[in-house]
């Protein structure tokens, strides 16, 4: 079937030696790879761009979060200013509903490490998210050139048996098996080097959004276990720098209002 599409798409007084003259006289098992590699290359392009998308998403939402979500008087008024499906509001809530659980245990438990417990179990789920897709692209970056080169042996295969059918190695004897081959070579690299490429790109960006939502859950985690009274320092637009305070005078955090001096 794929052969009769390739032979219709051909023009008459075409170059006898391009791609699809070589998947043509390729047969089943060359149009397989060919297929195989085009597969792979338009899915790990479909994870790049969804993942990109997802990504940037979260790291939008970080600046949300760093633009007023500590200013608000609790973590539920807090959490009210984000998105519904964000994933800092996932740990707020996760965190939130992990206190109220604490109530209800009978068991003596830290309350410490149930709740560092709960927000850790909702960090993984949010990076997990995140990482999936990535196998795909890292098992297409290890295996493309081998596929690649399985088509490569045919191909070569495909050459010697020409050759020892015409009991001499004629160029026009060869030149279409040789020259699928090599098309199959490039193509496997083709596929492999754009996938380990945006593998590294993404795990990177993963790392990046993992270490700030770690940060974001200890800072809850403190919130929650000192009863709002530790919560990150509010920085103002226009306030005077943290070593500019004047002499006599010390910050405390936990207010609801961020940053109080006294005397």
């Amino acid at each position: 079937m794929l052969t009769t599409i390739l032979a219709a798409a051909a023009p008459k007084g075409d170059n006898p030696y391009g791609l699809l003259p070589a998947l043509r006289e390729g047969g089943l098992i060359s149009q397989t790879v060919f297929g195989i590699l085009v597969l792979m290359l338009f899915v790990s392009l479909y994870i790049l761009f969804t993942k990109l998308f997802e990504q940037q998403k979260i790291m939008n939402q970080a600046k949300r979060v760093r633009a007023g979500f500590w200013s608000s008087n609790s973590l539920r008024e807090g959490a009210a200013k984000l998105e519904k499906n964000s994933a800092y509001r996932q740990i707020v809530d996760d965190g939130l509903q992990a206190q109220e659980q604490y109530k209800e245990l009978t068991d003596p438990v830290e309350a410490h490490d149930w709740l560092h417990g709960s927000l850790a179990r909702s960090e993984a789920t949010i990076n997990s998210s995140l990482a999936g897709g990535l196998a795909f692209l890292a098992t297409t970056g290890a295996t493309a050139p081998f596929i690649g080169l399985f088509g490569t042996v045919i191909g070569i295969y495909r050459a010697l048996i020409k050759i020892g059918a015409a009991g001499q190695a004629s160029i026009d004897a060869v030149a279409g098996p040789v020259g699928e081959a090599l098309i199959m070579t490039a193509l496997g690299l083709v596929v492999a080097v754009p996938a380990v490429l945006a593998y590294n790109f993404l795990q990177r960006r993963n790392k990046a959004i993992a270490e700030n939502l770690n940060a974001f859950s200890n800072d809850v985690l403190g919130f929650l276990a000192s009863d709002g009274r530790v919560r990150p320092e509010v920085k103002k637009v226009g306030a005077p720098a943290t070593g500019a305070k004047p002499a006599g005078t010390t910050t405390t955090a936990g207010q609801a209002g961020g940053v109080q001096t006294r005397a």
